[in-house]
């Protein structure tokens, strides 16, 4: 699909066939309104000049060219969608019970039938009767939701598709759907009871026998527990300990007490939390337990995988890699340069032992950092920001990390003799602002729209995920 049929190709769901779930068609209205208005426009000055007309920047725009701007960027936009569906789906591997088609009637809402505008404070869906007047509309377009957030001069200056990536992501209804089958909040016990072979091959010997224990007691009892109405998974009781310690026995695996079995269960949920958080970085290929070996994805195409793609396939392998190492040093690393900073400060030294206990506020529990200054016994809400300052760590720990990937990777293309040694300073700022793109996609822009976000934010992020882990190292607490 050209860059400029994208404007007038809406995708939506399907009703000719159940294999393929989605069809794009053609909008002709939005055709011949990129025709006339645009003919010989580049695919970003197009994009602007739609953008510019749908939010009424230009007070001289009339409602119809607001309106099949709009339409136009709504076709583009249910591209996006669809892709950040597969993406989503991707994000969990293989082993669940959903595909990225489950996901689709969720967001993919548009059929490009109505015409929608936004009122005057650009806050509210309106759509055009046939009588040419705006009137609201309970039914929200997601395409045009996402438009309708989305500012493309704003600081972030996040692209439209990634803007739509992470406005998927945290739709409502789409949450609510992946926490039906666990994605949300997961506990310890759950973790540990859900646990698969893959899983359990990157655990130490001893660890996959706590496992393996675990699931002879936990999982037995367990379906007597759904059985009787039991959602949510409880924590092990007693008898269920002292029965795991029995059969660990029996093991060699030698543990003094119930106390410290629960201490082991909890550290081994910690590794499988942060495998849940990774795992899904299998970009072209699944595990195929058939024959043994790596097949293409289903949703990818049946041909061979060329030269370029298994190189490609390498590349990601290898960033994705550097990324999670990066990412969990650069976090640890920050978070002591700031304990050491507040200690050496004459007027904060007597709040640095609240650091680590305010970020977990922030972020384990969603609240503010008006709400948290008074629970850590500071003056106000300024002194909270200069205490935590999530914002300024969070930059700290992209520049780290986006330095660590870049050495790395520098590394890597003077190994495999793709640069010349030193590389040229053209290719290192290239280099560098591929890295900076790649990192904030995967990390770091959703974790700027939480720090944005006001009330009832939701860290969900893959940073906040990280530093969640963190928190939960018995190491923090020695700072």
């Amino acid at each position: 699909m050209g860059a400029s049929s994208k404007y007038w190709t809406i995708c939506r769901i399907s009703l000719k066939s159940e294999k393929i779930p989605y069809e794009f068609c053609l909008v002709p209205t939005a055709q011949e309104f990129i025709a006339q208005q645009l003919p010989n426009s580049q695919n970003g000055d197009m994009q602007a000049a739609l953008n510019s007309y749908f939010h009424n920047k230009n007070s001289a725009v009339d409602t119809t060219t607001r309106v099949l701007a709009g339409l136009c960027l709504r076709c583009y936009v249910s591209d996006s969608i669809l892709k950040a569906c597969k993406k989503i789906d991707n994000l969990f591997g293989s082993d669940k019970p959903f595909t990225y088609q489950d996901l689709l009637p969720f967001v993919l809402n548009d059929d490009g039938q109505a015409l929608i505008l936004l009122d005057k404070d650009g806050k509210t869906q309106l759509i055009l009767d046939d009588n040419g007047e705006a009137k609201t509309t309970a039914y929200k377009f997601f395409t045009v939701e996402i438009l309708r957030t989305y500012q493309q001069n704003s600081q972030s200056k996040m692209s439209l598709d990634n803007w739509a990536y992470l406005q998927t992501k945290q739709n409502p209804e789409l949450k609510d759907f992946l926490s039906e089958f666990g994605f949300k909040n997961l506990s310890d016990w759950a973790l540990l009871n859900r646990a698969k072979l893959k899983q359990l091959e990157r655990l130490s010997e001893r660890e996959r026998h706590i496992v393996e224990i675990f699931h002879s007691v936990y999982r037995r009892d367990r379906l007597r527990q759904r059985q009787a109405g039991v959602r949510k998974c409880p924590d092990p009781s007693s008898a269920q300990l002292q029965e795991m310690l029995v059969g660990l026995q029996e093991r060699t695996v030698i543990l003094n007490s119930s106390v410290e079995l629960m201490k082991e269960l909890k550290q081994i949920a910690t590794q499988l939390r942060q495998y849940d958080i990774w795992s899904y970085r299998e970009p072209l290929d699944i595990y195929d337990s058939d024959t043994g070996s790596y097949i293409p994805r289903a949703d990818l195409t049946t041909d061979s995988l060329s030269e370029l793609d298994v190189e490609r396939q390498e590349l990601m392998e290898f960033l994705h890699q550097q990324l999670k190492l990066a990412l969990a040093g650069a976090i640890e690393q920050e978070i002591r340069a700031s304990i050491t900073k507040l200690e050496k400060s004459k007027i904060y030294a007597p709040l640095a032992k609240q650091f680590i206990p305010g970020l977990q506020l922030y972020y384990c529990q969603g609240l503010s950092l008006k709400e948290i200054a008074p629970l850590l016994e500071m003056s106000n809400w300024a002194q909270a920001r200069r205490v935590l300052n999530p914002g300024d760590i969070l930059n700290k720990v992209r520049a780290f990390c986006v330095q660590q990937i870049l050495d790395r990777t520098l590394e890597k293309a003077q190994d495999k003799g793709l640069t010349k040694i030193p590389p040229s300073l053209d290719y290192i700022k290239t280099l560098l602002e591929q890295i900076k793109a790649f990192a904030d996609e995967e990390v770091f822009s959703e974790a700027v729209e939480e720090i944005k976000a006001g009330k009832n934010r939701k860290m969900n992020s893959l940073y906040a995920q990280q530093l969640r882990l963190y928190f939960e190292q018995p190491k923090i607490n020695t700072y």
